[in-house]
């Protein structure tokens, strides 16, 4: 695979000078036009020790307008990223779209800089891999542009430049002992790499090697290669101003069961007062000394709350914050995005949330709109939701492997409970605001509403975040249910 990047091309300096002024103009009026388009482009940079990353990047912040260009270097981690699961920091380092995000190092530097020193073994390795694909695809399949660019040098182009550059008193801080070890490791560098590339070079993101000795030869190759590939998507994506259905969509069949889980529960469960308050102070006690618990040993938590208009969700946050710390938890209620999060995948501000570990995050609604009202309210095309199933799946297994115990509701009314509710809130002036138009309009899609949850139940509760379903027409009955399921789910993760 490198054998190509080995080959000795070179531009010289007059050449480089003639065609820089052309180059420069064609990329400023290709990211002027990228503004408009419904696209980020997102460039990763890696490769060799001295390849020149660091000199690339900063040539294309000169070439491009830097105000549409975010440059980030993926180094060691920060105590703030330690404590979340591995893609959080990536996720919020995403370009919006129109925008270019230019990136030194990646999701692809701690993987093979961990196999390289031996902590990982093959087998580890090519799941990191397959976590890397899946990420890569779910960011291509929302229209994202990713060019996977890695400079290469041979082993003895990558000493000599490292003896130039300690050579000269204005560079030779650059060199470090880091450096040398790396060199002295080249020959496993060099077969991890390549396994790696070929591992993850597909269809959707492919890599390009890029010859990296001569710095004219490899500026100049990759502004022309980020040119051509940028100016052809937008090309594809110029035909229409909505998504394109995937031809490839997984056809999944929507199977209309005569029983569903919804339909199986009992809804005429209901607790009396005295039960109510008395389980009340307990499961609240209990859970008030198990986040306490959870907060020492670092254990991170993510309560996830969905459920019918009028269902309960907010007067259940009300009985669970009260056993929690109000340094160490966030509400986050989701509405309609926000033009910044709607120019980013949709679950970019999920990830932005995520606690720390021993913090709590409490979601008012969640990514599960992907798969509900936007796959019901047309919002989202059938082949965004249906590979939203998998995507979802993905992100909260990825939170269960760092440690973090989801907890997902679902609190369940039927149709008459909830309209004795919306006319019930319609009467008292401090909850009458939480009534509108589209909660009496949804009511008449609850059909395809009920149709939407059972395939959202059957396709995302998994075995590490599985669903909890709460029979909610009787209040108390539903958040002392709640509670328990959060003290057992937590209790369990803490051993005892």
């Amino acid at each position: 695979m490198f054998e190509v990047a080995e080959l000795g091309q070179s531009l010289s300096r007059e050449e480089f000078d003639q065609q820089v002024p052309s180059l420069r103009t064609r990329l400023l009026e290709m990211q002027q036009a990228l503004l408009d388009a419904s696209f980020p482009v997102i460039v990763l940079v890696s490769g060799s020790d001295g390849a020149g990353k660091a000199v690339l990047v900063n040539r294309l912040n000169e070439w491009f307008d830097p105000r549409y260009l975010r440059t980030l270097a993926f180094d060691d981690k920060t105590q703030d990223e330690r404590e979340r699961p591995d893609y959080w920091r990536f996720w919020q380092a995403l370009p919006q779209k129109g925008h270019i995000g230019l990136y030194i190092g990646s999701w692809y530097s701690d993987p093979i800089a961990k196999r390289v020193a031996k902590t990982l073994n093959d087998i580890e390795l090519d799941g990191y891999l397959a976590h890397i694909r899946i990420f890569e695809r779910m960011l291509v399949e929302d229209g994202a542009l990713v060019i996977k660019l890695w400079l290469h040098l041979s082993k003895e182009q990558q000493q000599l430049r490292l003896q130039q550059l300690e050579a000269d008193p204005a560079t030779a801080w650059r060199v470090t002992e880091k450096d040398k070890r790396h060199l002295a490791l080249y020959d496993s560098f060099r077969s991890i790499a390549e396994h790696t590339l070929r591992q993850t070079s597909t269809a959707e993101a492919p890599w390009v090697v890029i010859e990296s000795a001569d710095p004219h030869y490899r500026d100049i190759t990759v502004a022309e290669h980020l040119l051509e590939r940028i100016q052809h998507h937008q090309a594809l994506h110029t035909c229409s101003d909505t998504p394109l259905e995937d031809e490839n969509a997984e056809a999944v069949a929507l199977i209309h069961r005569q029983k569903t889980l919804l339909g199986n529960l009992d809804l005429t469960l209901a607790l009396d007062k005295t039960s109510y308050h008395q389980q009340l102070e307990h499961w609240q006690g209990q859970l008030s000394l198990l986040a306490r618990r959870a907060y020492q040993q670092r254990v991170s938590m993510v309560i996830v709350l969905e459920g019918w208009d009028a269902g309960g969700k907010g007067g259940l946050i009300r009985r669970i914050v009260p056993a929690l710390d109000a340094r160490n938890y966030q509400i986050i209620p989701i509405a309609v995005p926000t033009d910044e999060e709607a120019a980013h995948h949709y679950l970019w501000r999920f990830w932005r949330h995520i606690p720390r570990d021993g913090r709590v995050t409490i979601y008012d609604r969640s990514w599960y709109g992907r798969v509900l009202v936007e796959r019901v309210e047309g919002f989202a095309s059938r082949a965004e939701w249906l590979r939203a199933y998998s995507e979802i799946n993905d992100f909260e297994s990825q939170l269960v492997e760092h440690g973090t115990v989801v907890v997902k509701f679902w609190l369940h009314i039927d149709k008459d409970e909830q309209l004795k509710r919306f006319k019930e809130r319609e009467k008292i002036s401090y909850k009458r605001h939480k009534i509108t138009d589209d909660d009496y309009r949804n009511r008449e899609r609850w059909a395809d509403y009920e149709q939407a949850v059972n395939d959202m139940v059957e396709r995302t509760s998994t075995e590490v975040a599985p669903w909890h379903l709460i029979e909610a027409n009787n209040k108390r009955f539903a958040r002392i249910k709640a509670l328990k399921t959060l003290c057992q789910q937590l209790e369990q993760q803490l051993g005892g």
